[in-house]
């Protein structure tokens, strides 16, 4: 059944969906295809048909299969990588990096990240979606968990927040994208006191 057909009994709640519901239906049919297919999969015709929707509602949200699963992506991921603030940054950044590592090795986004990023390359579509709605607002995520350390005195008052964001996140996206070296959670505590205190000794 389309978005725009339903049952005509006149029971309440029937009728058409709301935008909302609609566009979070094919999110979350978008992030299933592309979790356990990868980007070559996801394509217009086959979101709509696991979403329940017409591909004209598609092709009026999105430009491109590309960019609907740039924005998928950062919709099943939020809540993964959600950062906790528990008032030690050094076990909350922990906390949050593992489970982005873990994300990466152990729950399937490892083969779509590489995707999306070599998509975003060639791809215009791509590379503003996974610019707009998945790497920028990830990176406000952690200045802002920063931005609130710092203001409690937990770092230097002159500290450079999107150096230390590229020293932690910018360190897993290297070795998985460029270098293609193994890594697994076992790595993060070493890069957060790496950015924390520096390799000069104390």
């Amino acid at each position: 059944m389309s978005e725009n057909a339903a049952g005509r009994s006149g029971r309440p709640g029937r009728g058409r969906r709301p935008a909302a519901e609609v566009r979070a239906a094919v999110l979350a049919a978008a992030g299933d295809l592309l979790l356990r297919d990868g980007l070559r999969a996801l394509t217009f015709d086959r979101v709509a048909k696991e979403a329940g929707v017409s591909r004209t509602t598609l092709h009026r949200w999105w430009p491109s299969p590309g960019a609907l699963a740039a924005e998928a992506y950062f919709a099943r991921s939020r809540p993964v990588l959600d950062f906790p603030d528990t008032g030690d940054l050094r076990a909350d950044l922990i906390t949050q990096l593992r489970a982005f590592v873990r994300w990466l090795k152990d729950e399937g986004a490892e083969r779509p990240v590489a995707e999306l990023v070599g998509a975003a390359q060639t791809d215009p579509d791509v590379a503003r979606a996974w610019s707009e709605n998945y790497a920028l607002p990830r990176r406000e995520l952690a200045r802002e968990r920063l931005r609130v350390a710092q203001r409690q005195g937990r770092l230097r008052a002159d500290a450079d927040l999107d150096i230390v964001v590229d020293q932690l996140w910018g360190a897993c996206y290297h070795r998985l994208l460029v270098l293609g070296t193994p890594f697994d959670a076992s790595l993060v505590p070493r890069l957060v006191d790496h950015a924390l205190h520096g390799a000069a000794p104390r």
